[in-house]
């Protein structure tokens, strides 16, 4: 049956039958697509390629920026757009018999990418070997779920090359890392990415002292003391381990750490209800925001900085004669654009950078400046990308002419309090601009 119904036929008219079959129709088509999308992505990279060859590139920087092409043109981040250009490149090279499959309609590309992943660490011929065995024939992987191909590719890898198993095991300890992503109800998640043992010991750690903790009585859940462990002891000074003996330590003191919460004045001073922005997080709501504030001002631990904005809600423009960004303007373009400033990517800021290149003329200015995570900021350095700034909109254009465009996201807005304040003190009347409070342990006292 064709995916679309024909012309003057509803999907109402379609009986159940009619209905599954479309769907079926359906996946088998989005295979297809997501196959030409390789080969066309595989395509791309040769063309740029010989291109910046041409060029007289070097060759460790011929194809830069191709990645990034690819995730404007599928409106996706950055880093999504590499692992597309990534798989596409080894499906084209290296498994065709995956990429057949997707062809014919069988074979998603997260199920190639499984293959993939786990064929990674064998030889060109293994790696073949293994897609013959498992992709040449639709009946091979028939009714699998993505566990069970997982599982057959790795045993069958392992069987190929144990050493390879081992090499991979040691080269990915050094992909460890720790991670922070918003999750709803104003809560974060909080990912470490570990060797096995540490893994394990760390976890292990936690749930003893969680069951201790409930063993003597302790009525909070075992969840809620294993997370409040792992902050305490992530938050917490400890002493230095030496061999000779010392005075008694002092008690430990919380690690300083600083907190970017923006809220705007009627939020902050008043009833407003517009939430707060609490940099490397996301929006809180108000309620939340003036717990933060008070608890902070409760235990002297919070400043203070106004940031203008212009009636768009903008901020108004810093300027700058070093070529580098001095702090405080590193810190204002941070809270401004929040994250990564290229379209779709929400990586976190790394560099700032000018949009006119400071050599080009660019003055070192807020409107000229721009938050990018590091990858964003290489990929623009490849030959052909060039960006404009007008009235805070930043347009990146890439080697082949398509634009895209990008502007900061807007600041809460300052609705007026619903309310006279009550119990916060004299009433500070603020025209047009928004608060930054910055929750630090590394305060300064008024004097």
């Amino acid at each position: 049956m064709a995916l679309a119904p024909a012309p003057g036929l509803d999907l109402a008219d379609l009986s159940e039958v009619e209905l599954v079959e479309v769907l079926r129709a359906a996946e088998e088509q989005k295979c297809q697509l997501d196959a030409l999308q390789v080969e066309v992505t595989a395509r791309l990279d040769e063309v740029v390629r010989r291109r910046h060859a041409a060029a007289g590139l070097p060759v460790e920087r011929q194809g830069v920026g191709v990645a990034s092409q690819v995730a404007l043109a599928r409106r996706e981040s950055p880093s999504r757009g590499a692992r597309h250009l990534g798989l596409a490149k080894i499906l084209v090279a290296e498994l065709p018999h995956t990429l057949a499959a997707m062809r014919s309609g069988w074979c998603t590309e997260w199920r190639a990418t499984l293959v993939a992943r786990e064929t990674a660490c064998l030889s060109l011929e293994d790696r073949r070997r293994i897609d013959a065995e498992l992709m040449a024939d639709p009946a091979t992987t028939e009714g699998w779920g993505d566990q069970r191909l997982v599982s057959a590719a790795r045993a069958r890898a392992y069987e190929l090359d144990p050493h390879a198993a081992l090499k991979r095991s040691r080269r990915a300890e050094g992909e460890r890392h720790v991670s922070l992503r918003p999750a709803p109800d104003t809560m974060t998640w909080l990912t470490a990415l570990l060797p096995v043992a540490q893994g394990v010991s760390v976890y292990a750690a936690l749930t003893r002292t969680a069951d201790q903790a409930r063993a003597a009585g302790d009525e909070r859940s075992r969840g809620q003391v294993m997370a409040d462990a792992l902050v305490a002891s992530l938050t917490t000074l400890t002493a230095p381990a030496s061999s000779e003996p010392a005075e008694p330590a002092p008690v430990p003191g919380p690690v300083p750490i600083a907190v970017n919460l923006t809220v705007s004045d009627a939020t902050l001073l008043g009833g407003g209800h517009a939430p707060g922005w609490i940099a490397g997080y996301g929006p809180v709501p108000a309620g939340v925001a003036r717990d933060l504030v008070a608890t902070a001002l409760a235990e002297a631990q919070a400043t203070l900085r106004r940031l203008y904005t212009t009636s768009s809600g903008a901020l108004v423009a810093m300027d700058s004669r070093s070529r580098a960004f001095p702090a405080a303007l590193g810190l204002f373009i941070d809270l401004r654009d929040q994250s990564c400033r290229t379209p779709w990517c929400d990586a976190p800021i790394r560099h700032h950078d000018h949009v006119v290149p400071d050599h080009a003329g660019g003055p070192t200015s807020a409107g000229n400046g721009q938050g990018l995570c590091e990858a964003c900021n290489q990929a623009k350095e490849a030959p052909g990308f060039t960006a404009t700034a007008h009235d805070g909109v930043v347009t990146t254009t890439t080697p082949t002419g398509h634009q895209a465009r990008s502007r900061a996201p807007a600041l809460p807005p300052g609705d007026p309090p619903a309310r006279e304040p009550r119990g916060l003190g004299p009433v500070v009347h603020l025209y047009r601009h928004h608060l930054q409070v910055v929750l630090a342990d590394d305060f300064f006292r008024a004097a």
